[in-house]
């Protein structure tokens, strides 16, 4: 195998004297898409910091491609959660992937041949040729998120981390975008890591998952992580696995009192809270 184009060993953070993750090891490897699943409070939004350079750690190592994140932030992509897009913007779709070649400078951007190549090959990875001239603010959500996404793309980085890239999509759009992020890690090699709500649409594409729970992680293919035993020695308590089809439920076995841990009725599955 490739050595990994993201190395995170040991890492810790506090936050406010509070420890926030605690011993987070894993590594992503070129063509790998891997799911962050985790409830609201369990530190998906700072590992995700963390990953980025921007919110310093206690200990352990955050590397790209063996050097410190710090120094290779341009080798990372990132697609926010949620953009809001003004209708009377006068920006196309192309506008905005081009930002992400020069949109850090100051004054008017200078466009040459070069970077139209760029802009061009990043709107066809994504399969956005065809609404490439219109306002951002008149797509689709489906489409702004293949818009966004091509902005990330366009300096080709070997990271791409998208938050909650399927919040919000129906059904159809979801499904679609899902195969797209599988086909985009295979077939421009880059490791992706994609946080949701639900693990099920991701499982068609996922490598490998990344479950957070309490600032403690468990790592591994699906079939290693999304086992009763592991996930209850994750939470702290007994857990069901139940497996319908092609889709997971996490459940947990009864109610715990509240100085334990959540009681039963307030859990229904895990991997869907935020």
């Amino acid at each position: 195998m490739q050595d990994p184009i993201l190395s995170v060993a040991h890492l810790s953070v506090d936050l406010g004297g509070r420890g926030i993750l605690r011993d987070v090891s894993f590594d992503l490897h070129p063509g790998q898409l891997c799911a962050l699943i985790g409830e609201n409070g369990a530190g998906k939004t700072t590992l995700l910091r963390s990953l980025l350079g921007l919110t310093p750690h206690r200990a352990g190592q955050v590397w790209i491609e063996g050097v410190p994140v710090g120094q290779r932030r341009i080798l990372v992509g990132y697609v926010p959660q949620k953009i809001v897009f003004d209708v009377d913007v006068p920006l196309r779709t192309r506008d905005l992937v081009q930002l992400g070649l020069d949109g850090h400078r100051l004054g008017l951007p200078l466009f040459s041949s070069g970077k139209k190549t760029m802009v061009d090959q990043a709107l066809q990875m994504v399969g956005a040729e065809a609404f490439a001239d219109q306002r951002v603010g008149e797509l689709s959500g489906g489409q702004q998120q293949r818009a966004v996404i091509a902005h990330a793309l366009v300096r080709q980085p070997r990271l791409l981390i998208l938050d909650e890239p399927l919040a919000n999509l129906d059904f159809r759009s979801a499904n679609a975008l899902v195969a797209l992020l599988g086909t985009l890690a295979r077939t421009q090699r880059i490791a992706m890591l994609v946080t949701a709500h639900d693990m099920n649409p991701l499982l068609p594409v996922m490598d490998r998952l990344i479950y957070l729970v309490g600032g403690q992680v468990a790592t591994g293919s699906v079939e290693e992580v999304v086992q009763s035993e592991v996930l209850s020695k994750l939470y702290g308590y007994p857990v069901t696995v139940l497996r319908h089809g092609q889709r997971v439920l996490v459940l947990p076995d009864a109610a715990v009192e509240p100085s334990g841990v959540i009681a039963a009725g307030q859990v229904s599955s895990p991997e869907k809270a935020n």
